[in-house]
């Protein structure tokens, strides 16, 4: 049924199976499929007011404010005017309506822009431009190079060999490396034949939309044959077509329902723990308030029956009441709406003013702004400021949030001597920065200009002709599976599986073996201007296992040779004995790399026998054919042949780090925050990375490896890793095996466990899987809780929002995710706080976060100053805020028991009015918007400040109650010291001041100057906006107060001013300005005693660091060096090939190849020559 388009009645089955048709439009639409439009707003034109209203009306106290509004319109309750509610509630909901709106008007922004990009769709035999939102499922669109993959397309043909089509998945897993998928061959055939593609009507059954990114599972049916479908023929939403000039795809998923869409998670809306805070608080004042309104309306029944009745001629009760319960029933009301001010409407108001402009602070510093990309740092979200002041645990990404993700052939060992280090005349190492002189690789007219390297020896070996060196790169140049483009000549651009590799290749390319082309059974190296062809006759692949790659070639001369590269410890055990003696210089080279956090490689080769070789590849050649055992039969053939390697040498790589990753780690460390990396990349890179950035050190009593491949094995590791942290944790009396014992419905919070030493935890992406299981989620939680540093490897974007969320569920902490790609935006919706890094993958980890900025090193200023200052200023904000209103509303709850609980005001209506909106706003938000208790550059020099925040230690329940305790003393001296000073009082011309108009006046007075006095003790920072606030508001009380209480306002407003001269009356007696000076002493006194004794005889960490600021501030220490952290590590990070299994045999396929290059053979030219050599070496 449809009413005005809409569809009503209708519900959406659960999808089981897909099926469509290419090319056939009125199929697929039977379906309902979504199409690819996405949407990530909330509201629209029409529906915006009611949904914000509705949203807004969910907080409680907008609603008891409605509620108060109602009760005011009510004329036999109501003892204040309607406008005093009214005004402050419209004003709290547009200032928050007008926020929401700027939010959401960002977000349709953002959608309108990414589904109005330009696609080109096949319709009706013609490619039409259509906008990404009108793609629809069984759409054959084309893609070009550099295009953004539109919806999960299958591949149905290409520019390439085969239909092979290149991609970058950065968006999706984090990983630049480019990775091959490949067309049916079916549809390989249909090329870039328009009327072929259009006559394409093939069938497609597949799985329903999921969030698996690696698996894929369908088939097609194409004249009558069904073809299977699997993840190596997809092209997934959100990755880039690299090295392709054009391909062409099918359809499958749609918008909503493509991977990428389907792990992004759900946009929750985020509150800080002080919100739900004082939610929970706002409940228990009205249950206080509650109390006093039913206490006093008892004591009107109990008056109005004992007394009140009796004096109905002189004090009539108002119409309709004929009873004194009644009377204490209106009374109960009333009370309700002149007590309403412990929880008065400003305070909402100015927590937002508050948040806003601590907001700005973070856009406007200038030392979290980036300019090498003109990114200054940006508050996407405006309202969780001071959580930022809480965090326990930071769940970070790893490519391209710590490293750069750049990697930079750094030092090397040729035949036992190292390369890359820089010395002065006396011999002394010297540290390498900008000034120093790099290697001039001029003289080289296929050098890369983008390398550098700062060893002259290196070149100087190059040139003199060692052969050990030249060997060296020439390895480098044969040994890897890196394929080149050269479009102009001389101009080589490498495309690597593996950053590593492409950085390997183009080292030996300045170094004069520079790697030009290659064919399935050729490879064309330009060696020191000489080009030679090699015959490449086997690739022995990498695989997880090997953890080394070979190749066996030919060279021009005849030569029979494998070359090998792979781990050092794998390496190792392979080389003649002959290589003892360098293996052990090898070694010590080797320590020295790790030990300052590079990757590392062991080079070797081998001279092979001519017979034994044809024996050799005729059994590789049967093996490789096998159809049983093929991958252990070949397995074996390759150990038979890596034996008895001579050692060349090692490769030191540099994964670059963000500037100041170390640092950064070290100092959030130190402020007992625990970092864990979620990352997609393998478990060596990960590592590597983590012990380059410190997260993982020597020092560590443990580094926990849980690789499990059941249920029960990964239960076993984790279990293992618990018992050595804490073996207590096993037995009955421990205090978390009783507490989950007990049989509760409700979620348990997890205390903090200390381990009897410093661990770190890694964890796999399979065994995660099984750690996630509802069964053993609880016993991953408590180990890895436990351990300093935590790294999970080959995560899944929904596994990594899995693990924040677990860590929210049993932890009563604070988390904040931070990453840069697409594969982070669930784990940053997911997190209490998520920061979005504007990198090397897009910006969809930035349009999902809630603050963003450039690098990684920003994070620290970010939590441990911005989120310091916002978490204190906002405590101490909360603090003042209850304890002057409490102040000010118990007054009235004194006064019922001297005014016959009759529901009047001790102040003037126009004081009630002012108070909050005038006299006391500004003093408040001076100190909320520019208090610090020291400045930033202490706060990144003692992180310990930092603690209190996790702990809330600043603002919680028991401070709360402090904070009330407090304003009803101050109310007591308030009431009975002024009542007290004018009770049967006269002037000095002997008249009498003690009338109702006289004591409303006294104690507002004192009331403010107290307040006054009270923020002037919580301010820690004096500036001139604080004085000109504090003493500016007092300056306009008085001057409304003579203006308000003058005869000419009474004259003019006679109802509206009934005070007529009260002020200068009693603001003339010395007496009255005795008891204001008696009244305050008795107020402040107390709270000064008490912060004094508590800081001489209690103090709290925070207090004896703030000490030792004091103590240094008075000597200013020298300012400290920069330090560059270096790890001193015996363990030795291994070379992390990223490219895929397999990839070698696609090589020697040549089913990747494109046509020769016209420059692979042409024009040599030599570095030693006249017209190229270097003058300066």
């Amino acid at each position: 049924m449809s009413l005005f388009g809409l569809k009503i009645g209708k519900k959406k089955l659960r999808e089981e199976e897909r099926q469509l048709q290419a090319n056939n439009r009125d199929f697929n639409l039977q379906f309902e499929y979504a199409n690819n439009s996405i949407k990530t707003s909330k509201y629209n034109f029409f529906t915006f007011l009611p949904l914000n209203l509705f949203e807004q009306f969910q907080r409680i106290a907008n609603a008891y404010f409605l509620f108060l509004l109602i009760l005011q319109l009510i004329p036999q309750i109501s003892s204040l005017a309607w406008f005093t509610t009214v005004v402050p509630l419209v004003l709290v909901l547009a200032v928050s309506g007008v926020k929401d709106a700027i939010d959401d008007f960002n977000r349709h922004k953002s959608d309108k822009h990414v589904n109005n990009r330009p696609v080109q769709v096949l319709i009706n035999g013609m490619l039409k431009d259509e906008k990404w939102m009108n793609v629809q499922v069984g759409d054959i669109i084309k893609l070009e190079n550099n295009n953004f993959v539109t919806a999960d397309l299958l591949l149905l043909s290409s520019s390439e060999p085969h239909s092979l089509t290149y991609i970058e998945t950065a968006e999706l897993d984090g990983e630049t490396n480019l990775k091959v998928k490949q067309a049916l061959t079916v549809t390989a055939e249909l090329g870039e034949d328009l009327q072929k593609l259009t006559e394409f009507n093939g069938e497609v059954k597949c799985e329903a939309p999921n969030n698996k990114l690696d698996k894929f599972t369908g088939t097609l049916t194409l004249r009558g044959e069904k073809y299977a479908l699997d993840n190596e023929k997809m092209l997934l939403r959100g990755c880039i077509i690299r090295n392709t000039e054009w391909c062409f795809g099918l359809v499958i998923y749609a918008g909503p329902d493509t991977k990428l869409m389907q792990n992004s998670g759900k946009t929750t809306f985020k509150r800080t723990s002080i919100d739900r805070l004082m939610n929970v608080l706002v409940l228990l004042i009205f249950a206080f308030l509650a109390l006093m309104c039913l206490i006093l309306a008892i004591g009107n029944g109990i008056w109005e029956y004992d007394r009140g009745y009796y004096f109905q001629v002189y004090l009539p009760w108002a119409e309709g009441v004929n009873s004194a319960s009644y009377s204490g029933f209106l009374m109960f009301w009333s009370y309700v709406i002149i007590l309403n001010t412990v929880v008065p409407i400003s305070l909402y108001v100015s927590v937002e003013i508050i948040r806003l402009g601590n907001s700005f602070y973070i856009d406007w510093d200038r030392k979290m702004y980036y300019p090498q990309k003109d990114t200054p740092a940006q508050a996407r979200t405006t309202t969780l400021n001071e959580e930022l002041g809480q965090i326990k645990y930071i769940f970070s990404d790893k490519t391209g949030t710590l490293t750069q993700n750049i990697m930079c052939f750094n030092k090397c060992s040729i035949n036992g001597k190292s390369y890359g280090d820089v010395y002065d005349m006396s011999g002394q190492r010297i540290e390498i920065n900008e000034k120093t002189e790099k290697v001039d690789f001029s003289y080289n007219q296929l050098a890369d200009p983008k390398f550098t390297f700062y060893d002259h020896s290196l070149v100087e070996a190059v040139k003199l002709g060692d052969v050990p060196t030249h060997r060296f790169f020439r390895l480098l140049s044969l040994c890897h599976t890196v394929m080149p483009e050269e479009k102009k000549e001389g101009n080589l651009v490498y495309q690597a599986q593996s950053p590593d590799e492409g950085a390997l290749v183009t080292a030996a390319r300045n170094f004069g073996f520079v790697f030009r082309a290659r064919t399935p059974e050729t490879i064309t190296i330009v060696e020191m201007g000489e080009t030679k062809v090699y015959k490449l006759l086997a690739i022995l692949d990498f695989n997880n296992v090997r953890k080394r790659m070979s190749v066996i070639v030919r060279s021009p001369e005849g030569d029979l040779t494998l070359y090998c590269k792979g781990a050092d410890t794998i390496l190792y055990e392979l080389l003649h004995s002959s290589c003892d003696s360098l293996k052990e210089e090898t070694t010590e080279h080797l320590n020295e790399f790790a030990g300052e956090g590079l990757r590392t490689l062991v080079v070797a080769y081998k001279n092979l026998d001519e017979e034994y070789f044809r024996d050799w590849i005729r059994r590789h050649h049967e093996a490789s054919t096998a159809l049983e055992g093929r991958e252990d039969k070949l397995s074996e053939l390759y150990e038979e042949i890596e034996k008895d390697l001579m050692l060349l040498g090692a490769t030191a790589i540099e994964d670059k780090l963000q500037d100041g990753v170390p640092q950064t780690i070290e100092t959030l460390a130190r402020a007992n925050i625990k970092i864990w990396v979620l990352t997609g990349d393998k478990q060596e890179t990960a590592m590597n990375i983590s012990y380059s950035c410190n997260l993982l050190h020597d020092d560590m009593d443990d580094v926990f490896v849980i690789e499990g491949s059941t249920s029960d094995d990964v239960l076993k590791e984790l279990r293992d890793a618990r018992k050595k942290m804490k073996p207590n944790s096993f037995l009955d009396s421990d205090e978390i095996n009783i507490q989950f014992e007990k049989s509760s419905k409700k979620p348990k919070v997890l205390p903090d466990e200390q381990a009897n030493g410093v661990y770190g935890l890694v964890i796999t992406g399979h065994s995660l899987a099984y750690a996630l299981e509802e069964n053993l989620e609880l016993e991953l939680v408590r180990t890895a809780c436990m351990c300093k540093v935590v790294i999970c490897c080959r995560v899944t974007p929904l596994q990594k929002a899995q693990v924040v969320e677990l860590v929210k569920k049993y932890k009563k902490a604070v988390t904040l995710a931070i990453g840069d790609g697409a594969n982070d935006v669930s784990m940053i919706k997911t997190a209490h706080i998520g920061v979005g890094i504007s990198g090397q993958e897009g910006m969809q980890a930035v349009l999902s976060s809630d603050f963003s900025f450039a690098q990684f090193r920003y994070l620290q200023r970010l939590l441990l100053v911005h989120g310091r200052w916002s978490y204190i200023r906002m405590c101490k904000f909360l603090k003042y805020f209850f304890y002057k209103n409490f102040a000010f509303t118990l007054v009235h709850f004194w006064y019922g028991f001297f005014s016959g609980f009759s529901a009047q005001t001790v102040y003037d209506e126009w004081f009630i009015t002012l108070y909050n909106l005038v006299y006391t706003s500004l003093p408040v938000l001076g100190m909320s918007l520019f208090d610090q208790d020291v400045d930033d550059r202490w706060s990144l020099l003692f992180p310990q400040l930092y603690v209190p925040g996790q702990q809330n230690l600043y603002f919680n329940k028991m401070v709360f109650v402090k904070c009330m305790f407090q304003g009803i003393y101050s109310s007591l001296i308030l009431f009975f010291i002024p009542y007290g000073a004018m009770y049967n009082s006269v002037r000095s011309d002997g008249k009498a001041i003690a009338d109702y108009q006289s004591f409303a006046l006294m104690v507002q007075t004192c009331l403010l100057i107290v307040v006054s006095v009270q923020i002037c003790l919580d301010t820690s920072y004096w500036t001139v906006v604080n004085q000109f606030f504090i003493w500016g508001s007092l300056s306009v009380y008085f001057a409304i107060t003579f203006t308000m209480y003058s005869d000419g306002m009474y004259m003019i407003f006679t109802a509206s001013f009934p005070f007529v001269g009260t002020a200068r009356n009693t603001l003339s007696q010395p007496n009255v300005w005795l008891a204001i000076f008696l009244s305050i002493t008795l107020c402040v006194l107390p709270v000064v005693g008490f912060r004094f004794l508590k800081t001489q005889l209690r103090p709290t960490p925070s207090d004896k660091v703030l000490l030792k600021i004091k103590e240094a501030k008075k000597r200013p220490p020298p300012p400290s060096p920069r330090r560059r952290l270096r790890r001193t590590s015996t363990r030795r990070s291994g070379y992390a090939f990223a490219h895929q299994h397999g990839f070698g045999a696609l090589i020697m396929s040549g089913r990747n190849m494109r046509p020769k290059s016209p420059f692979a053979t042409t024009g040599t030219f030599s570095p030693n020559s006249d017209k190229h050599k270097h003058k300066g070496l």
